[in-house]
């Protein structure tokens, strides 16, 4: 083959829909990096050769099969879960007889007392942040962070609300612990997850005044679209909910709070609490649908999840998905799988065409490349900047994600936190943050080590190889382009000139794209 990519794209009138999985003689180098990309963030060129020589069903296998590969698991002693404490019985009764003495002073030192915790818990949640991005880059389990971080998008909770620290990473936990399990344990386990109460006031719904917050989103954004549900289920899904809160840490089930009445929920009738709730959204014809939209959104291609709107090959395919999640119960591994290793999951309009996100393109560039973690403070500062800050989504309905994620700015960003991750240099705010760790991109290519080369490998079969790995493809002209900038400042087979290949790859517009 040349140097220029000679694939011609299928047409969007032909995509394949057929769910049936991929043969093995289709998957190959370019097949398993799609799922290495979209079931996690990328790989590196061994990884993706042992995913293509095990062939689909292996490689699939291997990556939702998580829990068999060894990892340290999360601890809850990790982070400190006591600087967000409530006051104890002794401190509350000093606070309250200095409020009906008017005793200042002692009021002032409880103040100061809570800013200083406040101060430590905003420390501790930028630990947090650095722990899950390193998280990211180190696990040998990627779809399991993938799942994560759909989750936290879809379970949107922002610590802006929160300001406890310890109950942001209590969520990451459980929405780790049950990203590839069953759904409705998924839901069971938010209408009691301290956080998720605190960030849509359910800590405050009680029977003599219900707070419609949290049964509004478990409806409309959690789990069945807009449209599928009544005013008046929202109503008496509050009530349902009435009593669920927190103590500290914990699930708290304020009896004396909840009703105990009949309620009539997305046409059930009964004495429902929050599970009876959750049993209701389950059962329907809606949930499935409406997860399974997500869920291709996120891991196949931009769709509105409202399912009404879906047209041919996106329609069929998420309502294959959806009759897989009702006959499974709502386990999700057996609807991932079905997706994985669906012969249109790895249709040519679809590989390729997805814009990744901030997340995907700093982790990415890291598992993919091999680059330098350098300082992980500006790498999160550039998701800030890129409009992917972990833990502080914008709003309870998460990211928007797509065509979302670029413009003029952001597209800076991405440019210069690539460039930083390369060379260790970038501008900021005229300032220049410089890590001086070397980066030797040569491993990269495997012609470099290919004992059948004497001598330096052909230029042609550096760029190459290269473009398989960072782009996927070989756009028309970039073969040229990669050469001739490597010749500028040494040989193309030097660490120098490979680097300055992988610098000109990573700026070309499809490396935004896997």
């Amino acid at each position: 083959m040349g140097i220029e990519d000679t694939e011609t794209r299928q047409p969007t009138d032909r995509v394949e829909t057929s769910m049936l999985p991929i043969r093995d003689e289709e998957f190959g180098y370019r097949q398993a990096r799609h799922l290495l990309w979209r079931a996690g963030f990328g790989g590196t060129d061994e990884q993706i050769n042992t995913l293509a020589e095990w062939g689909p069903a292996k490689a699939v296998d291997f990556l939702l099969d998580f829990n068999e590969i060894p990892f340290e698991a999360d601890s809850a002693t990790a982070f400190d879960h006591e600087i967000m404490r409530p006051r104890t019985r002794v401190e509350n009764a000093a606070f309250m007889r200095a409020q009906r003495a008017g005793d200042e002073n002692t009021l002032n030192k409880f103040r100061e007392m809570r800013q200083r915790s406040q101060r430590e818990d905003r420390e501790q949640m930028r630990e947090i942040r650095h722990w899950w991005v390193t998280r990211m880059i180190q696990s040998p389990r990627p779809l399991e962070e993938k799942m994560t971080l759909f989750w936290h998008g879809h379970f949107a909770t922002s610590y802006r609300t929160i300001e406890d620290s310890y109950h942001m990473y209590q969520q990451n936990r459980m929405l780790r612990g049950l990203s590839l399990g069953n759904f409705g344990d998924l839901l069971r386990s938010i209408i009691r997850d301290p956080a998720m109460l605190r960030y849509l006031n359910n800590n405050r719904n009680q029977k003599t005044s219900p707070n419609e917050n949290l049964a509004r989103e478990l409806m409309e954004l959690f789990s069945l679209g807009e449209g599928h549900y009544s005013e008046r289920d929202i109503k008496e899904g509050a009530r349902a909910l009435t009593g669920y809160t927190y103590k500290d840490d914990a699930f708290f089930y304020a009896k004396e709070r909840h009703d105990e009445g009949s309620k009539h929920i997305l046409g059930v009738t009964g004495n429902l609490d929050g599970d009876g709730f959750v049993n209701t959204i389950l059962r329907s014809p809606f949930c499935a649908p409406f997860i399974c939209a997500k869920l291709y959104k996120y891991f196949v291609a931009d769709i509105p999840t409202d399912t009404q709107e879906l047209e041919g090959a996106q329609r069929r395919v998420v309502q294959s998905l959806s009759k897989t999640m009702q006959q499974s119960r709502y386990e999700l591994r057996p609807v991932m799988r079905k997706l994985l290793l669906s012969r249109h999951f790895y249709d040519p309009s679809v590989m390729g065409n997805k814009i990744k996100s901030p997340v995907e393109l700093v982790v990415g560039a890291v598992r993919s490349l091999n680059t330098p973690v350098r300082n992980l403070t500006v790498l999160i500062n550039a998701l800030d900047t890129m409009g992917q800050s972990l833990f502080l989504p914008p709003s309870v309905k998460g990211w928007d994600g797509g065509r979302a994620w670029i413009n003029t700015s952001t597209l800076f960003t991405r440019q210069n936190t690539l460039v930083y991750m390369v060379t260790g240099e970038m501008a900021q705010s005229n300032r220049v943050f410089v890590d001086r760790t070397h980066y030797d991109p040569r491993s990269l290519v495997p012609c470099m080590n290919d004992p059948r080369i004497e001598g330096d490998p052909p230029e042609e079969l550096i760029a190459n190889q290269l473009m398989d790995l960072v782009l996927g493809r070989r756009p028309y002209g970039a073969g040229e382009q990669l050469i001739s900038a490597a010749r500028k400042v040494d040989k193309p087979a030097s660490s120098e000139g490979i680097r300055t290949m992988v610098l000109l790859t990573t700026s070309m517009p499809e490396y935004q794209l896997c």
